[in-house]
């Protein structure tokens, strides 16, 4: 009846169950994180349910249901501007594989190098025959036929160099040697074109005189030669720095405001005689200085006894020497100082030295890092000025190059740097003060439709750069194969004139000048303008550089289209381009005879004055070329308008007076081959009628067709008979339009010009062509 409890000896041993440590709790189990989905499919957004990242989702699986994603609406402006960044970001990486594609697949090259070793150097039987084959330009599987076509262009000497120079097919110089080529074959004559330069009044490094340059030497010695009064005094120098803000600011962004003054208010700090040195002062000065003698307001300025150009040519060296202790260790004011320099030469009439500088600038730029998108972190002004900056030498490199035919410096393969903002946070953060124009529109607005406009232009270009050196050369009849050439050259233009066409239709009002009589902005209808009487300056010449360099681009981009030989194939859409190209050359010069005639906004602006030399040589190419369609007499009138915009601009350029005796002189020249061409015609018409007087007569019928023949032939060769004076007279203008060309050194943006369209009119005999205008 007792219970009896088993002890447990003291060395004993436990059960396991009882013995065992408590299992510690496993710990809880970290909360899983919930999958963001980047957008819910339209079913589940529309029924409120959770979605996933498949496609079709689990929930459309269930119900066995379409699932569908539909595209983000665009709801606002820098939502659009993101989405387009985007878009056009994943077309470069598009591009860029597909040519990696075509490069892996392109057989036969081992090297993209040029050809430099001659065919002769390597026998059969020598080692380094696989290295001569990787530099031929001919692959193992094309031949001699099949050879790509080089890139045309002509070589002439400057005024400033014994040296040739070469221009590119879409320089102005290569159209007047068109010119120039077709008048020689049609009147049996050969006169050069590239005949030395008369020397020119303006050279950049003409020094002082000697008393002058000991003058120099002596402040030189006492390291501040500003103060001893070598160059302007603070009081000049502050006008003209001024100035700058007035014209160039607005139109090339390339200074923060505040951060210049703060700049050229420390330089005056140490001293109270004379500033320090500083590259970038010198040459904003030396840029307005340029612009002010041409405007007329630097007219009565003298220092030493030299006007404002060669003062400003001082300051361009001292520039140029400051820059040289800053290219190892590049600053954006080092940046700066290049571009304006640039811009400088240019409006000097120094295309050369302006190329070689910008090809300066823009390896700084890449040194800076510019081309890559600033790092979020980094302030917003200074962000956007590295992309202000970023864009603005890539319109400059667009000119340059376009003008002399030559490559593109920027590529677009490495870019990732974004277009720069003109929103009103963008305006008021960036430095300078200017009155907002309206809803999304400031004066940053021009910069950023500049850009665009570039981006449209310069895409053309490239295209059409490409598709002329990827065209076979696969005949040495040029004349046979042209036309049908130049009419698929036209088609392939049109989708990006379509690009051009849109880029004018996104153009804010706020900045495009209105046209009486209810005219268009941007068109060709030859309305006059209706320029604001009291809009800021600034303003107005925004609107104005903005359609004129529409135009000139326009101009150039259509040209190529000119032809001077017969077509024996109708070619509509080429015919109707030629066309296009007369008409913005005609309103370009009526909106430039208007302003100027009764404004000042553009007086002295020596890139306006450039266009309209382009435009000028551009209309008589298309007189000459097509003397008797409808449009001929509208573009006569333009050239004689062209003659009094030279007049007004003589007290500007010293070429305007030339320009305007040669264009005077070819205008006369192009009527009289208007008539010589009327006459063949009138000539040609009686003949056929003669012929079928004759046949109808009862004359032989092969006797009649053979004296027809004869006759007609004769019409047709005779067409262009000049006496020996019309034809000496004519070439000796030719010539000098040619040396015009040097001298005026046009803004020229054109497309390239195909080797077919320059070698269509050899030694054949010429015939007015029947062109489908």
């Amino acid at each position: 009846m007792y219970t009896t409890l088993v002890g447990m000896a003291p060395g004993a041993t436990e059960p396991s169950a009882l013995t065992s440590p408590p299992e510690s709790p496993h710990p809880p189990k970290p909360r899983q994180k919930r999958v963001q989905v980047a957008r819910a499919c339209d079913w589940c957004r529309i029924h409120r349910i959770k979605c996933d990242n498949h496609l079709p989702c689990s929930n459309c699986k269930k119900r066995r249901g379409q699932c569908n994603q539909g595209a983000i609406e665009v709801r606002t402006l820098p939502h659009a501007y993101r989405k387009i960044e985007r878009l056009e970001s994943r077309v470069r990486e598009l591009e860029q594989e597909l040519e990696n594609e075509r490069r892996a697949k392109r057989p036969g090259i081992a090297l993209n190098t040029p050809h430099t070793t001659p065919p002769s150097s390597t026998s059969p039987g020598s080692s380094n025959l696989g290295i001569a084959r990787a530099s031929s330009p001919l692959s193992d599987h094309e031949s001699s036929s099949e050879r790509k076509r080089s890139p045309e262009g002509v070589h002439v000497r400057t005024a400033r160099s014994q040296q040739e120079t070469w221009y590119g097919p879409s320089s102005l110089l290569y159209f007047i040697r068109r010119v120039n080529t077709f008048l020689n074959t049609s009147l049996q004559q050969s006169r050069p074109i590239n005949r030395m330069l008369p020397d020119s009044t303006d050279k950049l490094f003409d020094g002082p005189p000697e008393e002058e340059q000991g003058h120099q030497s002596t402040s030189a010695a006492g390291q501040n030669p500003v103060a001893a009064g070598s160059f302007l005094t603070p009081t000049q120098e502050e006008y003209f720095v001024g100035l700058y803000w007035q014209t160039f600011h607005t139109t090339h962004l390339v200074l923060d405001e505040v951060v210049f003054k703060e700049h050229y208010q420390s330089l005056w700090a140490v001293s109270g005689r004379g500033r320090k040195s500083s590259a970038l002062v010198d040459i904003v000065i030396a840029l307005c200085l340029q612009y002010g003698h041409a405007n007329g307001s630097a007219a009565s300025l003298r220092v030493n006894g030299n006007d404002a150009t060669v003062v400003s040519r001082w300051y361009y060296q001292r520039c140029q020497k400051l820059l040289t202790n800053e290219l190892e260790s590049p600053t954006l004011l080092t940046l700066q100082c290049h571009i304006l320099s640039s811009v400088y030469l240019c409006w000097g009439f120094f295309p050369n030295m302006a190329d070689s500088t910008c090809t300066l600038a823009v390896r700084t730029a890449y040194m800076l890092g510019l081309h890559l998108d600033p790092p979020p972190e980094m302030p917003q002004r200074e962000r956007e000025m590295r992309k202000r900056l970023w864009w603005t030498l890539y319109v400059l490199d667009s000119k340059l190059s376009m003008k002399l035919g030559r490559p593109f410096l920027l590529d677009h393969t490495n870019i990732t740097c974004s277009l720069p903002r003109d929103d009103h946070e963008a305006a008021t953060s960036s430095g300078s003060v200017y009155a907002p124009l309206g809803e999304d529109v400031t004066w940053l607005t021009f910069n950023l439709e500049t850009i665009k406009l570039f981006l449209a232009v310069r895409a053309a270009y490239t295209a059409f750069y490409k598709k002329q050196l990827s065209a076979p050369s696969t005949s040495h009849d040029h004349t046979s194969r042209g036309n049908s050439d130049i009419e698929s050259h036209a088609h392939y233009l049109g989708p990006y004139i379509d690009r051009i066409d849109d880029w004018v239709k996104g153009v804010p009002s706020a900045i495009k000048t209105k046209r009486q009589d209810y005219g268009t902005p941007f068109s060709t209808d030859f309305s006059p303008l209706e320029i604001e009487q009291f809009a800021s300056p600034w303003l107005q010449r925004q609107r104005l550089l903005l359609e004129l360099m529409y135009h000139n681009l326009c101009i150039n981009l259509y040209r190529p289209f000119i032809r001077f030989a017969p077509t024996t194939t109708p070619t509509p859409t080429a015919d109707k381009m030629a066309t296009q190209c007369a008409s913005h050359a005609i309103m370009l010069t009526h909106i430039m005879h208007q302003v100027l005639s009764s404004t000042s906004i553009l007086t002295g602006w020596a890139e306006a004055f450039q266009w309209q030399w382009n435009a000028t040589m551009s209309l008589i190419g298309f007189v000459v070329a097509y003397p008797q369609v409808a449009l001929t007499p509208a573009a006569k009138s333009a050239i004689d308008l062209s003659v009094a915009v030279f007049e007004i601009s003589g007290g500007s350029f010293a070429t305007a007076a030339s320009a305007a005796a040669i264009t005077r002189e070819l205008s006369t020249q192009a009527d009289v081959l208007t008539k010589q061409t009327k006459s063949g015609q009138d000539l040609a018409q009686k003949a056929e009628e003669m012929s079928l007087t004759t046949q109808t007569s009862g004359l032989p019928e092969n006797e009649s067709l053979t004296d027809n023949s004869s006759t007609v032939q004769q019409t047709q060769a005779g067409a262009w008979n000049y006496d020996d004076g019309v034809v000496a007279s004519m070439q000796d203008m030719l010539a000098e339009s040619m040396d015009m060309a040097f001298s005026v050194d046009t803004q020229d943006f054109g497309m390239l010009l195909w080797p077919d369209m320059s070698n269509d009119f050899q030694a054949t005999p010429w015939t007015q062509p029947q062109y489908q205008i």
